[in-house]
């Protein structure tokens, strides 16, 4: 099963403030953990939504919305990816993530389990998903 942990941006990391050494260093213990234990599959900090864009489709369109994103709350700063098990051993994972943005400041993770093959019913277009992302893993 796989797990994507989320972290939840805030004001700070929409401002682009860069962690400090003590909180990388936490951050990459943590994710030595992860690989050393076989379940990190990816983990990535993302720039401030004023770097990005949405796409917004309605009525059958499309339309280009550049960032900044007003809610913050709502915005993902990060991931890891992981591997796991089960839930149970997910959750583990999860409560020993450090503390996003230092143990002194407000942060938020969220996880959420990725769809997996088995869950879609079988089929043509699944199967070429399939092939894609099997195309993806080869050298």
């Amino acid at each position: 099963m796989r797990f994507m942990i989320m972290v939840r941006a805030t004001a700070q990391s929409e401002a682009g403030v860069m962690p400090e050494q003590a909180l990388m260093a936490a951050m990459t213990a943590y994710h030595e953990a992860l690989a050393k234990a076989g379940v990190l599959l990816d983990a990535s900090g993302l720039k401030p939504s004023r770097e990005g864009w949405r796409v917004r489709y309605s009525g059958g369109k499309r339309a280009i919305v550049d960032g900044p994103f007003a809610e913050t709350k709502e915005l993902i700063a990060g991931y890891t990816l992981i591997q796991a098990r089960s839930r149970e051993e997910a959750l583990e994972w999860a409560r020993r993530f450090p503390a996003p943005f230092g143990e002194a400041a407000d942060g938020e993770i969220e996880v959420r389990p990725l769809f997996e093959w088995e869950d879609f019913t079988p089929g043509e277009p699944i199967e070429r998903f399939r092939e894609v992302q099997a195309s993806l893993r080869q050298p």
